[in-house]
């Protein structure tokens, strides 16, 4: 489970090291770059609520191995996509695959691990060795790149992909959950429009100004679908995809609204620098991922940890900790300028990377702990699906805020006002982990 997890996250950031080679292989603007990296965010996070109660009804080994088999193809597409279209649709392809894999790696290890200390010790390490993959992946993909063209970052997955299906077989038994309820196809199809809507508007709104009648058009139907999604959901009730009676537990929505926060930031923030380190420093892909290793490393490392202090101590204080380092070197990251060396950057790097490291087992044990075990798979996918979801928006906005790299002053002060109002926005969220998070269970219940 750990190596689809792996998959899915490595596909971020080696893509994000890769956009200044794509956009000027195949002639794409910001707004081509943004819909590369949000075609999978958007395609994952609308698909993967569906996906987590179709696990739940159909078993989730079937599922994950068929979204192991659709991420494959995908990403053999990517690899030979001749044009930025084709590029986009089959980055759509890979998110497919991508939401049908994720939320069956954390169901299947709910269902192996009934205790909830036992569970939020083996999340801590699912989220550990998955988060491997951000580090790996600028390294990877610098060395990729610079050695064989960026076509190879996506033709590496298909032999994963090939070991990963073979180990799924071997390894994982069947778990499913037949009272799980039925397929919520009107609010399917509603989240999955209010969702694009919402990110097209930020995207065309980069290019065209907020004042277009497209941006405008947009912005009114996303609202509208947002509506139309509400009602459906209450009408359902207890069989919708977004079922009220969850969402109106308070941790349950603390911890997903402070997941989804940290990836509208985070996946914004990283879009923006990648470019800045390439296209306005003018560092060489590999260079790039040696330089943001020091952000990844230590939510690798810090992740595992970050479970056992949950399982102890409750997600309150490792959640809340989390976000206020994070936002610590987020605020940090507004001091860089095009001349700005390496000792600029290293502190907000490995602020940022802690944080978030602390902050990811916490978020995802106190969703899963705070509803039913027999809706794992489905408070698992509400779980990532609010973190894709706040991704897919961020990179959005943040290429509307900063624009084009080639802009000069405006692209860096676009980053700095991103970096500053992201620290904001982690820290509002940590005042809502500390008052609606659990802390830490009586003595007697606690485990070693």
């Amino acid at each position: 489970m750990c190596v689809g997890y792996f998959l899915v996250l490595l596909d971020v950031t080696v893509v994000n090291v890769a956009l200044p080679r794509i956009g000027s292989s195949l002639g794409a603007g910001v707004s081509g770059l943004q819909w590369t990296v949000d075609a999978y965010a958007l395609a994952l996070a609308s698909l993967m609520l569906a996906s987590g109660t179709v696990g739940d009804l159909l078993g989730h080994r079937r599922v994950v191995l068929a979204g192991l088999a659709v991420f494959g193809v995908g990403s053999l597409a990517c690899g030979l996509a001749p044009d930025v279209g084709s590029l986009v649709a089959a980055r759509a392809v890979q998110g497919v695959g991508a939401a049908l894999l994720l939320p069956g790696t954390l169901a299947i290890i709910s269902h192996a691990y009934a205790d909830e200390a036992e569970q939020a010790r083996a999340i801590g390490v699912w989220a550990g060795i998955g988060s491997l993959a951000l580090p790996a992946g600028p390294l990877l993909g610098g060395v990729l790149i610079s050695g064989f063209g960026w076509r190879a970052i996506f033709l590496l997955n298909v032999p994963i992909v090939l070991l990963s299906l073979g180990a799924v077989v071997l390894t994982v038994r069947e778990s499913r959950e037949p009272r799980a309820g039925r397929f919520d196809v009107p609010g399917l199809l509603f989240g999955c429009g209010a969702l694009l809507a919402t990110v097209f508007a930020f995207v065309q709104a980069g290019r065209s100004g907020v004042g277009s009648p497209v941006v405008i058009g947009a912005a009114i139907a996303a609202v509208v679908l947002l509506g139309a999604l509400v009602v459906t959901e209450r009408r359902a009730g207890d069989e919708a995809m977004l079922p009220p009676a969850l969402l109106r537990r308070p941790v349950f929505g603390a911890a997903n609204t402070a997941a989804g926060v940290m990836n509208l930031c985070t996946l914004g923030l990283l879009f923006v620098l990648m470019l800045f380190l390439q296209s306005v420093q003018h560092h060489s892909p590999l260079a790039a991922g040696v330089l943001i290793l020091p952000l990844f490393l230590p939510l690798a490392v810090v992740a595992p940890l970050g479970g056992r202090m949950t399982s102890r101590l409750g997600a309150r204080l490792p959640g809340t900790a989390g976000l206020a380092v994070a936002a610590v070197g987020l605020a940090l990251l507004a001091r860089a300028e095009p001349g700005s060396g390496w000792l600029v950057l290293l502190p907000a790097f490995l602020l940022w990377g802690a944080g978030m490291g602390l902050l990811t087992p916490a978020v995802v044990a106190a969703a899963v702990a705070a509803v039913p075990g027999e809706r794992a798979g489905l408070a698992s996918a509400i779980s990532n699906t609010a973190r894709q979801t706040g991704g897919a928006v961020g990179i959005a906005v943040a290429g509307a805020v900063a624009g084009q790299p080639g802009s000069g002053g405006h692209f860096v002060r676009g980053f700095h006002v991103l970096a500053l109002g992201s620290a904001v926005l982690y820290l509002a969220a940590a005042a809502l982990v500390a008052a609606l998070l659990p802390g830490a269970p009586p003595p007697d219940e606690r485990k070693p």
